[in-house]
């Protein structure tokens, strides 16, 4: 398949291990991976804080940069993001139509219908769930909230990570509760969301593990800030990272990319 990477912002400018990972995983898969340089920030942001005049001209510059999709020069978006997946996906159209900009919400709508999260994109759209990844560490799986809620990924990063080789992968207590991060929400509410990363880090230190893994980087930074800090010795990384080596062929982020965590 032709399939172009959405890198999202937070992933392009701190941490590219996450772009880069899912870029070698499905060229190792097979499939073209494209890269339109055009794109830029998905909105979300200014969304989720009511500034619907400002996300305007990024949810247009994301639809022409990813128009190509519509006329059949790629057959999928690729979105190692679940939180940027959701916002394409929900509210991208909607912010167009109440802006009265129909054609451009028609065509987001359309985009967005073609556009996956890495886990999305391996089970449901390439039909792969044993990608042939190899990862000999003991890992957690924290459930982010949009993947989990708005983009409704399920099982599908836990039926991926159970087909990796040499991986022993540890339930993760309250899985599905917050991290505490919500993007602006850990700005405007401090002592809530350190609490609730207090008992995210509590859970992941309780499995034993050496890596707690998710699809968001945000969420990632988040966590891992917290358990560098308490010297937890816990790194965390996103699931591209996990996905993306083999045992004949290993992988690793450049050095020159951001580290999260220890």
């Amino acid at each position: 398949m032709k399939i172009a990477l959405f890198a999202t912002c937070v992933s392009d400018v701190m941490f590219p291990q996450a772009a880069q990972a899912t870029v070698h995983l499905l060229r190792r898969l097979g499939h073209d991976v494209y890269f339109p340089e055009q794109q830029g920030c998905c909105g979300q942001m200014h969304i989720n804080t009511g500034y619907y005049d400002e996300a305007l001209p990024l949810i247009k510059n994301h639809v022409d940069t990813f128009k190509p999709v519509l006329d059949g020069q790629w057959d999928a978006i690729v979105v190692p993001s679940g939180s940027c997946t959701g916002s394409i996906r929900h509210q991208q159209a909607l912010v167009a139509n109440s802006l009265e900009e129909r054609r451009l919400a028609k065509d987001a709508q359309r985009i967005a219908d073609l556009t996956y999260d890495l886990p999305e994109l391996l089970i449901d759209v390439l039909g792969v769930e044993d990608v042939g990844a190899y990862f000999p560490h003991k890992v957690t799986y924290h459930s982010t909230c949009h993947s989990l809620r708005i983009t409704k990924l399920g099982d599908k990063p836990y039926r991926l990570l159970n087909k990796v080789g040499g991986l022993e992968l540890i339930d993760l207590p309250d899985a599905s509760a917050c991290c505490g991060f919500g993007g602006t929400f850990s700005l405007k509410n401090p002592d809530v969301s350190t609490a609730m990363l207090a008992k995210k880090m509590a859970n992941i230190q309780s499995t034993g593990a050496e890596m707690v893994v998710a699809g968001d980087y945000s969420c990632l930074m988040h966590i891992g800030g917290g358990l560098a800090r308490a010297n937890a010795g816990i790194r965390a990384i996103h699931i591209a990272e996990v996905l993306a080596p083999t045992q004949d062929e290993p992988w690793a982020a450049p050095e020159t990319t951001t580290k999260v965590g220890v």
